[in-house]
Formats: C-alpha cells, sequence, structure tokens
C-alpha cells in the first residue's frame, strides 16, 4: 500500500467514518495541534533520565491519541471509538498536585527555559495552550466532548509544573521577566 492515496489532492481529508471536510476546517487545525504537541513530547523524551517522568510522557502521547480518535469521530458521539474520560482528567490532576507539592509557590510569572528538559516542556506547554485556543474555535461550530476541553486545560497546567520541577530538581532558579520600561524603573538592573 502507498502513503499517498492523493484522495486529499483538492483540499479536503476524511474523519471516521469517511466524512469528507476541507482541511483548513478548526477540527482539522486541533487535530494537526495534537500532531504537532505529541512529536515535540516525543522530542523531549530525548532529554528525559527521569524514568517515572519518562513512563507519564509516554502515557499522554497514548492519551492524545485518544484526544485525536475523540475528534475524529466527533460528528459520531455514539459511535464505540475511544474517548477522552473524567478519569483521564481526575489522573492529571492528581500528577499536578503531586508535584505542586514539592515546588515554592509561583508568586510571579516565569520565563521559560532553565535545563533542557524544562525548555521542551515549555514548548510542549505552549503547544498545548495554542492547541486548547483552536479547540475551543471548534468547538463553537461543532460537538466536542467537553472533557476533551478539561484534559487539554489540565494537560497545558500539567506540562508547566513539570517544567518548572525539571528546573527544581537539577537547583536551576526560575528566571522572572524583566520589565525594563514598566513606569520608567528598571528594577533588575
Amino acid at each position: 500500500m502507498k502513503i499517498y492515496t492523493k484522495t486529499g489532492d483538492q483540499g479536503k481529508t476524511s474523519f471516521y467514518g469517511g466524512t469528507r471536510v476541507s482541511k483548513d476546517d478548526f477540527r482539522i487545525e486541533v487535530l494537526g495541534s495534537i500532531d504537532e504537541l505529541n512529536s515535540v513530547i516525543g522530542v523531549t523524551l530525548c532529554f528525559i533520565e527521569n524514568e517515572k517522568l519518562r513512563e507519564l510522557l509516554s502515557k499522554i502521547q497514548n492519551d492524545l491519541f485518544t484526544v485525536g480518535s475523540d475528534m475524529a469521530s466527533s460528528h459520531m458521539p455514539d459511535y464505540n471509538l475511544p474517548k477522552i474520560q473524567q478519569q483521564h482528567i481526575k489522573d492529571l490532576e492528581e500528577h499536578i498536585d503531586h508535584i505542586a507539592e514539592v515546588l515554592a509557590p509561583q508568586t510571579s510569572f516565569i520565563l521559560p527555559g532553565g535545563t533542557i528538559a524544562s525548555s521542551f516542556l515549555h514548548l510542549c506547554c505552549s503547544i498545548t495552550r495554542r492547541t486548547e485556543r483552536v479547540l475551543v474555535k471548534a468547538s463553537n461550530d461543532h460537538l466536542v466532548n467537553p472533557s476533551v476541553l478539561c484534559y487539554v486545560n489540565r494537560l497545558s497546567d500539567l506540562l508547566f509544573v513539570l517544567a518548572r520541577r525539571a528546573n527544581n530538581e537539577l537547583e536551576v532558579k526560575e528566571q522572572q521577566p524583566i520589565y525594563k520600561y514598566f513606569n520608567g524603573v528598571n528594577t533588575h538592573e
């Protein structure tokens, strides 16, 4: 079987069940953002040595395929395909709470960066937030499982605290933004 089918040459693609939609449909944009996020998590895994974190990120990669399945069958809500459930969200919340226990309270914005792992986790978080914005747009015109919206929102929170923890584990200090021209005062010279 060849990788190319030529069925998308006219700017359309198929959802599960054969429904044809334009490639600029917001649901397709969501699926593309999910693919991008999953790929960047794959790159991030190249820089993660902590086995528990590797397992968690691998689980998230699998969950993202469930998000994709949920989105690709959103026009068929009664169809029996994998869907994001409340337990997916609860799992993320438990991880967030566990990680937050060991981090100092965040009192200001922080700059993305620090360790390589933290930098990639911040990038994953940013892609997740963009995915969420596109998902909200898609939900304005199409049926979207509300659990998908919650899952993606919690996922951005989890990736953010994971980025903070990656710096914390190696004692890399979080950097705060410098507002150079704020009220004419530079407080970080």
